[in-house]
């Protein structure tokens, strides 16, 4: 008997799957595969070959038949004391901030409860809340990609959300918001605030040292940035209570031995690390520098390893210049993030992940081409 592949969702299926999922789209992943890779805000920058070896032994050392477990806990001891977070606070992590986000959303999920957020922000806000029956505010920043004050306010004020999430630096937009505005939003805020400090590494200041002032407040890192996306170890700092509560939510073993046991060699070497963020930070400035000599775009500041872009739709690339634009950089071999669909601020907008000096500068080359 011949089998057939399945190309269209039996009738069973279509009928027990919830019908908002079947109309979601996945969370896209861009094809790198011999590409400039420089769509994903990565540390572009690998191990040595000494430290690999020495992870390596390391990691063949850890023994896989067991449950994680004490060295778990070890790397929580050690994150906490990194952080330096202050007394009477819990830290607990997730598979990157992505798992932490979706049981947030799990632990607010009451009838009719909302999430709030700046737009355009990261879109896992919404689509976590999406998938535990959250309702989800977009509230628009303004032309400049700044806190709308009032705006914010008067949401809160009107649908009263479980959680108000506040990206600081922002994703895609690169920058840190006033704190004035942040602290009026925290003080009115009738629940949780989620302080996403994804891109803490490459920023000019930090929220940690004010988290201690505000026990709904939350604040939430990942070592994705500090060097390790491939080893999904997020973590969310806040008032002891509250942390056990949303820890309740947590699987018995959502941080595997090895995962763990990357982050802790990591933390032990953080001076590579630390060197590694002030070099993005130098290649950031050098980048700017250099786009802002380029006719028919516009850069904009950045407290992030990312710098987002503005095309003239006027020029002779079309009202669609930004679409343009990275099809020609890929096809240099060059991937970069299209960000021009995800709002209406961000028409005609790319995001460009700060690299390496030689990734930089053949970004650079493929967008002057390109334009």
């Amino acid at each position: 008997m011949t089998t057939m592949p399945h190309t269209i969702l039996s009738e069973r299926a279509r009928l027990v799957l919830r019908p908002d999922i079947q109309a979601m789209q996945a969370y896209p992943v861009q094809d790198a595969a011999g590409m400039v890779k420089l769509d994903a805000m990565e540390n572009p920058y690998r191990l040595t070959p000494q430290l690999q070896q020495q992870l390596g032994q390391r990691l063949g050392a850890v023994a896989l038949n067991r449950y994680p477990g004490a060295s778990v806990e070890a790397l929580r001891r050690a994150l906490a004391l990194q952080a330096r977070i202050p007394q009477g606070f819990g830290l607990m992590m997730g598979n990157g901030s992505d798992e932490l986000i979706a049981l947030l959303a799990m632990a607010c999920a009451r009838p009719g409860a909302c999430v709030l957020a700046p737009v355009p922000g990261f879109v896992m806000y919404s689509m976590s809340a999406q998938l535990e029956g959250l309702g989800f505010v977009g509230v628009p920043l303004d032309a400049q990609f700044e806190l709308d004050r009032t705006a914010m306010l008067d949401a809160m004020a009107r649908h009263r959300p479980a959680i108000v999430y506040l990206a600081y630096p922002n994703n895609p937009t690169a920058n840190l918001w006033d704190d004035a505005v942040i602290d009026e939003i925290i003080a009115a805020a009738p629940g949780l605030v989620v302080v996403d400090e994804a891109y803490q590494p490459f920023a000019s200041r930090t929220f940690m040292g004010r988290i201690a002032q505000h026990p709904h407040v939350l604040l939430m890192r990942t070592m994705s940035k500090f060097g390790l996306a491939g080893v999904r170890i997020g973590y969310l700092v806040g008032a002891q209570p509250l942390i056990a509560e949303i820890d309740k939510l947590r699987a018995p073993y959502n941080i595997s031995v090895l995962n763990a046991e990357c982050a802790l060699f990591a933390l032990e070497h953080g001076d590579v690390f630390a060197a590694q963020a002030r070099d993005i930070v130098a290649q950031r400035s050098a980048l700017l520098e250099s786009l802002a000599a380029f006719a028919g775009l516009r850069a904009f500041a950045s407290e992030a390893n990312m710098v987002l872009i503005r095309l003239e739709s006027g020029s002779a690339l079309g009202e669609r210049a930004a679409d343009t634009v990275f099809a020609r950089m890929r096809a240099r071999g060059v991937l970069v993030k299209n960000v021009s669909a995800m709002h209406p601020l961000l028409a005609n907008c790319l995001r460009l992940t700060v690299g390496t000096e030689e990734e930089n500068r053949a970004m650079l080359a493929a967008l002057k081409e390109s334009l």
